[in-house]
């Protein structure tokens, strides 16, 4: 063979393996395989071991889920612990509202503060600012850094008032909370929610200026929808393609399947295969329900009351966090304490569902229990296996066009099209670590 042909030969194809994956919850890789101009593979390699935690919930009392679902997610515990009680709950036909339904929202609210904050300024931002980190970025951005860490910090100090301790909060039972904090330390948070709502109008400004790559992919986006509130932890699911069903109707229309490349399942639509779950598909179906300062603030950022590029995201996350102040604002100046911290769930044998939004899309769970209040059967699933099969299409699309981009610059991309979907932390200085084969 001529030099010049093998020369040519090897410039067709090539490789990219990103062995680990870091700033993402648990360990995983990405591999893309590229022949010329053609994008033959796309894997998202999930190779964490099995956590075992639906098989640790059998033979366990329903009282005991809230406490041990909060463990599966150090960043979105709130999400867990939401889903498992309210499908207790409704196994027992017991309705939690008034004060008790409104602190549980508060939880919720500072859940959401501080996973935006964190994935906006920490993870996302130095991406599209051309850092390496938040670290390298901080000397040069110093006061938005500065703004990003006390948005995050009033956020899991609003999860501690409520819940307890900001990770994996202690204070949340089927039924309520353990103790309901007093109103005066309630009012006492009012000051940091009014800062943290300018302080989340600035972030929406300092997004809406980046520079975002053209690329918008028609999705099929899954969210919860309330009839009168934008979505936490009640509702149906719909979908812009006609879905809508009650909770305990997911698994009909839903699988989870396994794939050789990834120990975390594959969540798809039964008939539509892969969907969109998250900040982007909770605006899209339920734009109606921001309130109307948060919907001009969409507005003032360029958003329409669809977001099809997955990049944009950051700007959605950020008026979600603007909105999740001013809901957390609303719940406090109204609190009244309630007049007994939790509401009697006794146990009884049946099946239940539950459902919430994550920071970062849909968790839903389903138990069966027995008239001891033991535990025989639990399913979750988490966002994450929601949208695996969305991130390795849109990592197959956007390569598509981008092939003659050198290394560094195809996996600096790459590392922002994944990080789109995960507002999860791994305190690495680089998301992809990458290896090209060429030849």
């Amino acid at each position: 063979m001529k030099p010049e042909t093998a020369q040519k030969k090897a410039a067709k194809s090539r490789t990219i393996r990103a062995d680990y994956l870091a700033r993402v919850e648990g360990e995983g890789a990405m591999f893309i395989r590229l022949k010329g101009q053609e994008v033959r593979e796309v894997k998202l390699k999930i190779f964490e071991p099995p956590r075992f935690f639906e098989g640790f919930l059998r033979g366990r009392s329903y009282l005991e889920a809230p406490d041990m679902t909060a463990r599966i997610c150090g960043i979105c515990p709130v999400a867990y612990q939401m889903s498992s009680v309210h499908a207790m709950e409704q196994i027992a036909g017991v309705t939690v509202d008034g004060p008790l339904r409104e602190l549980r929202r508060l939880l919720y609210c500072g859940e959401w503060i501080e996973s935006h904050a964190l994935h906006i300024f920490m993870l996302h931002l130095p991406d599209f600012l051309g850092y390496e980190s938040a670290i390298h970025m901080a000397p040069d951005y110093k006061a938005e850094v500065e703004i990003g860490l006390k948005l995050k910090k009033y956020g899991n100090e609003l999860m501690a008032l409520v819940g307890g301790r900001e990770v994996h909060p202690i204070n949340v039972r089927v039924g309520g909370f353990y103790k309901a904090p007093c109103r005066e330390d309630v009012l006492a948070f009012r000051d940091r929610l009014i800062w943290g709502m300018e302080a989340s109008r600035k972030a929406v400004a300092l997004v809406a200026g980046l520079e975002f790559p053209d690329f918008e992919q028609n999705y099929e986006f899954v969210a919860m929808r309330h009839p009168d509130e934008y979505p936490l932890t009640e509702g149906r699911l719909v979908s812009n393609r006609g879905l809508d069903i009650d909770l305990s109707e997911f698994e009909a229309e839903f699988d989870e399947e396994h794939l050789e490349h990834s120990n975390a399942l594959h969540c798809v639509h039964r008939e539509r295969g892969r969907y969109f779950v998250g900040p982007l598909a909770r605006y899209a179906l339920n734009h109606d329900r921001l309130s109307p300062a948060a919907q001009q603030l969409a507005k003032s950022a360029g958003l329409s009351k669809v977001v099809l590029n997955p990049f944009k995201s950051i700007i959605v996350r950020a008026v979600e966090m603007f909105w999740a102040y001013e809901e957390a604002l609303r719940i406090v100046d109204s609190y009244e304490e309630p007049e007994r911290s939790y509401l009697e769930v006794p146990p009884r044998e049946g099946t239940g569902y539950g459902c919430s939004e994550a920071p970062r899309g849909i968790c839903w769970h389903r138990y069966s229990i027995d008239d001891a209040g033991l535990i025989t059967e639990a399913k979750i699933v988490p966002p994450t296996s929601q949208n695996q099969r969305t991130i390795e299409s849109d990592l197959r699309e956007y390569v598509k066009g981008r092939t003659d981009l050198p290394d560094d610059k195809l996996q600096w991309q790459c590392e922002q099209a994944v990080r789109n979907y995960d507002p999860c932390i791994s305190c690495a200085t680089h998301f992809l670590k990458l290896t090209v084969d060429r030849g």
